[in-house]
């Protein structure tokens, strides 16, 4: 052998470091560690460099092992400190849950984490955060005590770890909650107490897809997150405690107030509620008037817009009840809800100053009623303006323009015709003529201060009401209904057509909007939400065959057009997935097989999903519609 091949075979074994040094220096993989050995051996160095080499890997791979703890510990405490401030600083208390089980499985390196509480009155938990999680039966789980790897944890207040959940026969298995697990995929779950003092109130839980075993460091970790959220909750429960008290203290001191000059008050109220009537005010100039005497602020709601719970109570006992900070005194004639006079503002109110609203909400109907002889020969005209709508096609659109424009009504504007039945069974004729009389008057006086029509019809009542912008006939129906049915005292339902517009121009539109109308009426009465408003829209699947004009575009853009444009953008397969989802019985174990991708690709995909449709997309009924609206798509995409 050559001297220069000699040397360059024996190295001196001094600078067997270096290319560990660089190694680590780079942040390299422990595998990269053993490429020097390699090399030396396959350039046939000597047993001792070979022997030093294997040395100095061993030292550099305790001080790479060492650094990455200590970065790992890094990010721990950081993760944990960060909690910690957000506990610190508490407003949301479902906002800093979600942050710790994000944190938790970002740093046990998880496919999904997981908080339940205890339910006590129950004697259960119940899953309140997750993190990761798509299958929706999981998501709603109730363990019972000792039942499942969490049941035992909040039943013993200790950690518990299992690396194979299906094989694990220390805890019960329950046919519900194996489901559930199965649907999610899981296989390794670690389990640690939420305690405040002796007590546990839940439980936080990190768990994989795939077999895995929990290090006793990553216990301990997760432990210190379940700590912090139970320190989170305890320190929400004394705010909402803390809060219920200074409320409680602020109405005390507002019931307490010392207030004088109520027989003078009373009097002044009483000369001014007096020249009113003798000089024909309003209902708010007798508003205005009680404000000014009076501690608060005065209003009038019509009975739809009053709160109903405290109306009803006035209206029963006959005198202003109390509600929130003030008082309501009902404002009726007869057996009809007028609406209310409304003080804000004073939930102090003494004796005097109660019957003081009260003689103003008796005057307030007084004029309400003055007002209506005058207004019924209009509503006769609104009225018949209508029936020639519906009825008389050939009339001259200018003559309708010119009597809708003096009922202060625009047939240019955007409308949408209602369809309105009283619910409840009259006994005899006379109670039931009597009925839609009143249902007539009040559909009457709303259409009028609406600038729109109304027309008894069909043992019924239609409306033809301009829709403001921004709002919506599903909006319009429930407000109608509510307001009808407020005022006449008995449930009344409204079925709406789409909006419509150039009513006079085209002969047929308000007839047909009427009859599309009249078919969500009869559809809400099939299913049993009489008393109710609704649009064709709000039925999903059924509004395609009760709306004048089949919109399956329309519906299939409500129901998945996000997925879809998504998709399109993006050239992804969220719609293949979904479908597949569907067909193997929302299990995403299954649609992985069927999709030939991993569990997690299907669950990356299905959180997308739910981002674009909403958190409640897995419920029965919006996957009905879901369903549909895949199927509508595929045909339209085959035609």
């Amino acid at each position: 052998m050559s001297r220069d091949h000699a040397q360059s075979t024996e190295r001196p074994t001094g600078s067997a470091e270096a290319p560990f040094l660089d190694l680590l220096a780079r942040g390299a993989s422990a595998d990269a560690y053993e490429q020097p050995v390699l090399i030396a051996r396959a350039e046939g160095r000597s047993a001792e460099r070979i022997a030093a080499l294997e040395q100095a890997k061993a030292v550099a791979l305790r001080v790479r092992s060492e650094l990455e703890g200590r970065r790992r510990r890094e990010a721990e405490l950081s993760a944990l400190f960060e909690t910690a401030h957000d506990l610190a600083g508490l407003r949301d208390l479902d906002a800093v849950l979600r942050a710790i089980v994000q944190r938790a499985r970002s740093l046990l390196g998880t496919d999904i984490a997981y908080l339940s509480l205890n339910d006590p009155a129950r004697g259960d938990t119940y899953m309140r955060v997750t993190e990761g999680s798509v299958a929706a039966r999981f998501q709603q789980l109730r363990l019972g005590m000792g039942e499942g790897l969490g049941g035992l944890v909040a039943q013993t207040a200790r950690p518990y770890v299992t690396d194979d959940y299906f094989r694990d026969e220390r805890f019960q298995h329950t046919r519900t909650i194996d489901a559930g697990v199965r649907d999610e995929g899981l296989v390794a779950i670690l389990g640690v107490p939420l305690t405040l003092g002796d007590h546990v109130i839940g439980v936080l839980f990190a768990a994989d897809r795939r077999a895995r075993v929990f290090e006793r460091e990553q216990i301990a970790l997760l432990g210190s997150f379940a700590a912090l959220a139970a320190a989170a909750i305890d320190t929400a429960n004394l705010l909402t405690e803390t809060r219920s008290a200074l409320a409680g203290l602020e109405r005390a001191n507002e019931i307490i107030r010392d207030r004088s000059g109520v027989i003078e008050r009373a009097s002044e109220i009483h000369d001014r509620l007096a020249e009113l009537v003798l000089r024909g005010g309003g209902v708010h100039d007798v508003a205005a008037a009680v404000t000014e005497v009076l501690d608060g602020t005065v209003e009038f709601l019509e009975a739809p817009a009053a709160p109903a719970g405290a109306l009803e109570a006035s209206r029963a006992e006959g005198r202003a009840v109390r509600h929130g900070d003030g008082w309501i005194a009902v404002v009726a004639a007869g057996g009809e809800l007028l609406g209310a006079l409304v003080l804000h503002g004073h939930p102090g109110l003494d004796p005097v100053d109660q019957r003081t609203l009260e003689r103003a909400a008796m005057v307030t109907s007084l004029l309400l009623l003055a007002r209506r002889s005058a207004a019924e020969a209009e509503q006769r005209v609104r009225g018949e303006l209508l029936d020639d709508l519906l009825d008389a096609r050939d009339r001259d659109p200018r003559l309708l323009r010119e009597r809708a424009a003096r009922l202060r009504a625009d047939l240019d504007a955007t409308h949408v015709v209602l369809a309105a039945r009283l619910e409840a069974t009259a006994r005899d004729a006379e109670q039931e003529a009597d009925a839609r009389r009143r249902l007539w008057s009040a559909a009457s006086h709303l259409a009028a201060t609406r600038h729109g029509l109304a027309a008894a019809r069909d043992g019924g009542t239609v409306l033809l009401l301009p829709l403001e912008p921004g709002d919506t006939a599903t909006a319009l129906a429930r407000r109608t209904a509510g307001h009808l049915g407020t005022a006449v005292h008995e449930a009344v339902t409204v079925g709406a057509s789409a909006p419509v517009r150039d009513l006079t121009a085209r002969p047929d539109t308000v007839a047909a909007a009427y009859e599309e109308g009249r078919r969500c009426l009869d559809a809400l009465r099939l299913l049993g939400r009489s008393g109710d408003g609704a649009a064709a829209e709000d039925f999903g699947f059924l509004g395609l065959l009760l709306a004048g004009d089949r919109d399956i575009r329309g519906f299939v853009d409500r129901t998945i057009g996000q997925v879809v444009t998504y998709d399109d953008r993006r050239g992804t397969d969220l719609l293949r997935t979904l479908d597949a989802y569907f067909a193997c019985g929302m299990s995403p174990a299954r649609t992985k097989d069927a999709l030939h991708v991993h569990v997690n690709t299907v669950a990356q995909r299905l959180e997308r999903v739910g981002r674009l449709l909403g958190a409640d997309w897995q419920s029965p009924a919006r996957t009905l519609e879901i369903q549909l609206a895949l199927r509508l798509h595929k045909l339209a995409a085959q035609t």
